[in-house]
């Protein structure tokens, strides 16, 4: 590990143990704490006492977006890079596409399917979360599944899904392959 991910890392272990300690001190942040049901909510708290715990060890310090000069898919250098869209909102990059597949980059901010909504594909689609977190639910299953960074799954055709959460900025970054087998 170089010195400066071990400091980055020491840093946040040090703000975690702060707000730990906070919280145990505090009964009004330890009730507000008790209260948060996912993870984007403890880091908005932390951050409203003074804490920076929203990093992942390993993740770089957000930095200023370049302008683009022509396609998003031609200038995408690094599949993290990118503004984060508009809360309740998805961007969808097709970054490779041939006769039987589709590769996206997808990034979702506070996104959810509309009430009701299921996706019901006759593609296969791998994703996998290469940022932030998410809440899918399968019409098959009762409770829904919480995926995190480098959490991936396999959706087969037509197996109805929904999404219920994606994460606030910086937002989710989802890697999505799809594919359909030939007629």
């Amino acid at each position: 590990m170089a010195e400066a991910q071990l400091q980055q890392f020491l840093d946040k272990v040090r703000q975690l143990n702060a707000f730990v300690a906070l919280s145990e001190a505090s009964p009004e942040l330890r009730e507000a704490l008790r209260q948060c049901s996912q993870h984007h909510e403890v880091v908005a708290l932390a951050a409203t006492h003074g804490f920076e715990i929203g990093r992942r060890w390993g993740d770089p310090a957000p930095a200023a977006t370049a302008p683009s000069t022509g396609s998003a898919a031609a200038d995408q250098t690094n599949l993290l890079s990118g503004e984060c869209p508009h809360p309740g909102a998805e961007q969808v990059e097709v970054l490779m596409e041939g006769r039987q597949f589709r590769l996206e980059r997808i990034h979702s901010c506070l996104a959810s399917s509309a009430a009701g909504f299921w996706y019901d594909q006759h593609e296969w689609e791998w994703v996998m979360v290469l940022r932030g977190s998410a809440r899918l639910q399968f019409a098959d299953e009762q409770q829904p599944r919480d995926l995190c960074v480098g959490d991936s799954l396999m959706i087969a055709p037509h197996r109805r899904h929904r999404l219920v959460a994606t994460d606030p900025e910086p937002g989710t970054l989802w890697l999505a392959l799809f594919w359909w087998d030939a007629a």
